[in-house]
């Protein structure tokens, strides 16, 4: 095991009502907040009347940026570092899922930055003063209620890139499962793949003598495939949301990851190119092709981890490393199909048009991966496997 240092700084307040509380934990900071969110779910389901009501018992003024989409777009990065310079925003309240926290983690690093907001994601800027931000998830997926990691997409040059600091975690972060009863069951599945992905890519490596890491991996995967499916058929159980949003916050806040590599991410990098250009949802993209991706590195190096994965999660019986792996993948391609997940490019309406371009862009700043080095004839290949 490695050195490391682990901070994980976010406050977490998890369960009922918890929302409650936020104007006490915003107005240590400030009496302005810009509080952002995606469409009309949370004016339907009565969240946002609740947050304004907070807000204003803790005299706080608000102003609002709406509209953030799915793969949240740089525009609305660029409208948000418009709408806190303009009214000298203290604060950033996010409400709503990953692409809503990612989009106010770029508007924290954008403002006090002279340059574009898109500078810091080809690597042409980098983090110095951010906003302090806080969120209430309504969404459990991506787990960026407590990294400091921001996914965002240029439609102009169709990218999707990512950036990212510990001064971009949020101060606080509101779970209240009941916020995500309403999910509907794609978004549902696509969530649990998510979370699983990020595991995967933490959990795929080299690394010798992490077995607590290694263990508290398996049981959030074990979690995901326990309550995945329940979801689907009881949304509103409370459990069932509970365990898998916490999941969702645990895959990815550092803590698997500790005493090893940074983890893998090739297939992540894989996705964003996918996404990129045909505005996919992420998690279906990578049901698609963390299968491809699992069979496709298997060597005599990667084996032994993909066979630990196939006996430990879904108690694979084989005494044969490279046949337990296989079975280990053809179980996760049999899990993600029972959510109603894509298993096809071809599945999502997508063919072979753009190959070599989204390999390109996965290697633009060169190979990607640590399991096993992809440069761009692999990416190509296991996009051609995937369609």
């Amino acid at each position: 095991m490695k050195n490391f240092t682990y901070l994980a700084s976010t406050k977490i307040l998890f369960g009922k009502n918890r929302v409650e509380e936020i104007g006490n934990e915003i107005a240590a900071f400030g009496q302005t907040v810009l509080l952002a969110y995606g469409g009309g779910s949370i004016k339907k389901n009565g969240l946002y009347a609740k947050v304004l009501q907070v807000l204003e018992r803790s005299s706080i003024n608000v102003v609002e940026l709406s509209g953030i989409q799915p793969n949240p777009r740089i525009e609305s990065v660029r409208e948000g570092i418009r709408l806190c310079r303009e009214n000298k925003v203290d604060f950033i309240l996010g409400v709503g899922g990953g692409s809503v926290i990612d989009c106010i983690k770029a508007i924290s690093m954008g403002v006090h930055y002279d340059g574009d907001a898109w500078d810091f994601f080809i690597r042409k800027a980098k983090i110095g003063k951010v906003l302090p931000i806080g969120t209430i998830l309504t969404l459990a997926a991506t787990g960026s209620e407590m990294n400091g990691n921001t996914v965002i997409s240029n439609e102009e040059t169709l990218e999707k890139r990512a950036s990212g600091h510990d001064s971009l975690r949020p101060v606080f972060s509101v779970l209240d499962p009941t916020y995500t009863f309403t999910v509907n069951k794609w978004q549902t599945a696509a969530g649990v793949v998510d979370v699983m992905s990020h595991i995967f890519e933490q959990y795929f490596t080299l690394d010798a003598g992490t077995f607590v890491q290694d263990a508290m991996a398996e049981g959030i995967l074990k979690t995901c495939i326990k309550y995945g499916p329940i979801l689907l058929d009881d949304p509103e159980n409370y459990e069932a949301r509970a365990n898998i949003m916490w999941a969702s916050s645990l895959a990815l806040n550092g803590l698997t990851v500790t005493g090893k590599m940074y983890g893998d991410w090739a297939t992540h990098g894989i996705e964003h190119e996918v996404s990129a250009i045909y505005d996919l949802t992420h998690g279906a993209g990578l049901s698609i092709l963390f299968p491809v991706w699992m069979k496709y590195v298997i060597s005599d190096r990667t084996v032994p981890k993909l066979a630990q994965y196939a006996r430990n999660v879904w108690g694979v019986g084989h005494m044969d490393d490279h046949e337990a792996a296989l079975e280990g993948i053809d179980k996760t391609r049999a899990f993600f199909t029972s959510l109603k997940m894509p298993t096809t490019l071809n599945e999502v309406n997508i063919d072979d048009k753009y190959i070599g371009q989204m390999a390109e862009g996965a290697c633009k700043f060169g190979p990607i991966g640590v399991f096993q080095k992809l440069g761009k004839v692999d990416v190509e290949a296991i996009l051609s496997q995937s369609l």
